[in-house]
């Protein structure tokens, strides 16, 4: 029987994915060669601008209201003339809106900037264009590309999760960048996958638990263990005891693991063991290792395992997706796979496809189980 739901929104969205693909490719086909490759080179323009944007909190500071320039360099403690040249070319960006001369407001895209936005990314921008995340990409991108060495480790001496361990600021901003994910990629995951068939998720490299939180809230009968490493879940339980109602959280637990050695047994096949985004950030070598821990975890109880992830086309990869991998092979030994890709992973791991649930989202679920 199958775990998928809401079949017809999720045909939907995907025409309308192929459909905003196909708009976005526009550009590259109007404009002349020379002028498009040059808007492609100096992109980051744009990103720095945003960063900018996003370090001084503009958005934030407009909340709703409609302010001079002046008014809000005041607020951001910058200064005014330079503030209203990075807002105008932001607003030629679509990214906030000039109301009248020399005065903003925050439009939609802006509004997704303010701390206060239940579906704000700030926290992700700030991340990714970070001097830790874009010194990689600036300095050593052409040298990972030539001998196949990770960038981030090439410009840092350590891997992404080393340099976390070593840099508490940076690793609380990963994780707040992390938990921005579900503004990106919805909800999905907890609407259109059945949950109902299961009683406990097991959620794997869940970070504070964001996305079991989210499930829980529409599955009242379900139980969760988050399980992630030391630093993340240690703070866990605090961060979410001043947000969330107690009786939720009373359904969760939190326990410290490494994937690569043991994670909580299941109990029966009613336990559901959930990886959001988890294992493309491995190499083959270590999905297959991560494979077999869970293989040997959920060994005859018949319990399923669901990996959230981006599953690429054999060719013609979107921008989206490209952009995506690309990212990986940046920052980590990881990548965006294929469904080819996975199901090699799958048969040196043990483990073996039962269905790939499609999302209202980029991802799909992969529901895999252990061999015999």
């Amino acid at each position: 029987m199958t775990l998928q739901k809401n079949r017809g929104a999720v045909r939907r969205y995907a025409w309308l994915l192929r459909f905003a693909s196909w708009l976005q490719s526009i550009p590259g086909r109007i404009t002349p060669p020379p002028f498009r490759l040059v808007q492609i080179g100096a992109a980051f323009w744009q990103s720095c601008a945003l960063h900018a944007a996003a370090r001084l909190d503009i958005a934030t500071a407009l909340a709703d209201d409609t302010l001079d320039a002046d008014e809000i360099a005041r607020r951001v403690s910058a200064q005014p003339d330079a503030t209203y040249r990075l807002l105008r070319l932001l607003t030629a960006l679509g990214v906030f809106e000039e109301t009248t001369p020399h005065r903003f407001r925050n439009n939609r895209l802006s509004a997704c900037l303010r701390e206060d936005n239940p579906h704000s990314v700030r926290a992700m921008i700030l991340m990714h264009n970070s001097t830790a995340m874009s010194r990689p990409w600036y300095a050593h991108l052409e040298q990972g590309i030539r001998d196949g060495g990770v960038p981030f480790e090439l410009a840092h001496g350590e891997t992404l999760v080393g340099y976390m361990d070593t840099h508490p600021d940076f690793d609380a901003l990963f994780s707040r960048a992390m938990d921005s994910v579900e503004a990106l990629a919805g909800n999905s995951f907890a609407t259109d996958f059945d949950w109902g068939r299961f009683t406990r998720v097991i959620d794997v490299g869940g970070s504070k638990g964001s996305k079991t939180l989210a499930i829980l809230k529409r599955h009242p009968h379900l139980t969760a263990l988050v399980m992630d490493r030391a630093g993340v879940i240690a703070g866990a339980h605090a961060y979410w005891s001043s947000r969330e109602d107690a009786a939720l959280l009373a359904r969760m637990e939190f326990q410290a693991g490494d994937i690569f050695e043991t994670v909580p047994a299941a109990r029966n096949a009613r336990d559901v063991y959930f990886l959001s985004a988890v294992l493309h950030g491995f190499d083959d070598a270590d999905a297959v290792r991560a494979l077999h821990t869970l293989a040997t975890a959920t060994a005859g109880t018949g319990a399923r395992i669901v990996l959230l992830e981006m599953v690429l086309p054999e060719a013609g990869a979107d921008f989206a997706a490209a952009s995506f991998d690309m990212q990986m092979f940046m920052g980590t030994r990881g990548r965006e796979r294929t469904l080819g890709q996975w199901q090699e992973l799958f048969r040196q791991g043990g483990v073996v496809l039962d269905e790939v649930v499609s999302l209202q989202s980029f991802a799909r679920m992969l529901v895999v189980r252990a061999i015999g």
